[in-house]
């Protein structure tokens, strides 16, 4: 504990409720890199369509539809409690996948309806995580508290990957899910040991608000509040036009850009993990020096900027470098964005807001769907440059549009 103290990035470890969340936050990006890597080999080795691998990557986001849904659960039952339903789901799915892969009855047909059923819970999970650091951290550790528990997601990526191909290039996918399985048993587990604390809603009393009527308000909230409203703006753009090509799409660039095998694609989704990591490291040292929203800003036109170099780079060094500082100006634009959100929303209104956050991350199915079949037409090189350029016209275009609100010294969004 008196290293916890002396670490400015490891202050937000003093709260017992976090000590449990971190870890259990890590298992589970864990698991889920392990069965991305695991299943859209899959995919796209049984397939052989870059099509295929395209609508099973949206599949995986297909719960945006409903992720609001989640954060009103969370208002009303508490955000452990339904954190800890979604982990039990995520645990059933891979349960069952395992079995799928042990007596060799895995087909792209059950693999899809498995990946549908976890695509309608996993995308609310991140909106979860940061609902309870929202609840349970105090207001100053809040930034470093998102930068740490942005690290789960990152070093996941780099782990969860290697060794997600490591174990089935070496075991193969049914004893590879073995382990899934017990990676998820043990998020699951920790998981109650996160902290209970439950906001009260506005209106939650003897009678009752009706879902609908709640989510209206959530969405009559937002787009009252112009900042809240930019930030939305700008995490559907992101979410459309930059994560696909660092995303589900590096399968098809691993194997026929690179020529690479399943260990190949683990390396490059480590590299873009690598950064996205050093990212939110620095975010947890230097978080309470940062300027929220024009850090946001500045970075998601650097993020961009890299994605349009990648996509015209046929060199397999070349593309794992510029993936690596893509992934790193990733996390100088995705923490700042969580937290301008938890910090200007009203807390009765947090779970709501957070909960239409994950419905911008709709916005990646969508690419990827629109992008799958660019590419069969086309080129990625082609594609992936007119999605960066088309990113980078629409973030100038939100950064002016609300300049006072994003970029103004004095802005909320801006304050240290």
């Amino acid at each position: 504990m008196s290293l916890i103290a002396r670490t400015p990035a490891l202050a937000p470890f003093q709260i017992r409720s976090f000590r449990f969340q971190w870890p259990s936050d890590l298992l589970a990006s864990w698991a889920f890199e392990m069965e991305g890597v695991i299943l859209g080999w899959f995919v796209l080795v049984s397939t052989g369509s870059v099509l295929a691998l395209a609508v099973f990557g949206a599949l995986q986001f297909l719960g945006t539809l409903i992720s609001p849904l989640f954060g009103m659960a969370g208002d009303r039952i508490g955000n452990r409690a339904v954190l800890i339903l979604m982990r039990l789901v995520y645990l059933l799915v891979a349960s069952a996948l395992m079995v799928l892969f042990l007596t060799d009855h895995a087909s792209p047909v059950p693999v899809f309806i498995l990946a549908t059923i976890m695509g309608l819970v996993r995308p609310s999970d991140i909106t979860l995580r940061n609902l309870l650091v929202g609840e349970t951290m105090p207001t100053d550790y809040l930034m470093r508290a998102m930068g740490v528990s942005r690290t789960t997601a990152d070093s996941a990526r780099i782990v969860g990957a290697l060794s997600g191909a490591a174990l089935v290039a070496a075991l193969g996918s049914g004893l590879a899910y073995v382990a899934v399985c017990g990676v998820y048993a043990l998020s699951l587990a920790l998981t109650f040991g996160v902290g209970t604390r439950r906001l009260r809603v506005v209106g939650e009393g003897d009678t009752p608000i009706s879902p609908l009527r709640t989510l209206r308000e959530g969405f009559a909230y937002i787009w009252a509040t112009p900042v809240v409203r930019a930030v939305m703006l700008l995490a559907f753009l992101v979410n459309l036009v930059a994560y696909p090509l660092t995303g589900s799409l590096l399968a098809y660039v691993a194997k026929d850009v690179y020529g690479m095998d399943q260990t190949g694609l683990g390396w490059l989704i480590a590299c873009f993990a690598g950064g996205a990591l050093a990212g939110s490291i620095m975010v947890s040292l230097y978080g309470a020096h940062i300027r929220a929203g024009r850090v946001m800003v500045v970075n998601t036109l650097a993020w961009l900027a890299f994605n349009l170099v990648f996509s015209l780079v046929t060199i397999p060094l070349v593309g794992e470098v510029v993936l690596f500082l893509a992934g790193f100006f990733q996390s100088f634009c995705m923490i700042p964005m969580a937290v301008i959100l938890l910090r200007v929303t009203e807390p009765a209104f947090r779970g709501r807001v957070m909960g239409v956050r994950m419905l911008a991350v709709y916005g990646m199915p969508v690419g990827l769907l629109l992008v799958g079949p660019a590419i069969e037409w086309t080129s990625f090189a082609v594609t992936g440059a007119a999605y960066s350029i088309v990113g980078l016209l629409f973030t100038l275009l939100i950064a002016l549009r609300w300049r006072v609100e994003l970029l103004d010294r004095s802005s909320p969004s801006n304050l240290r």
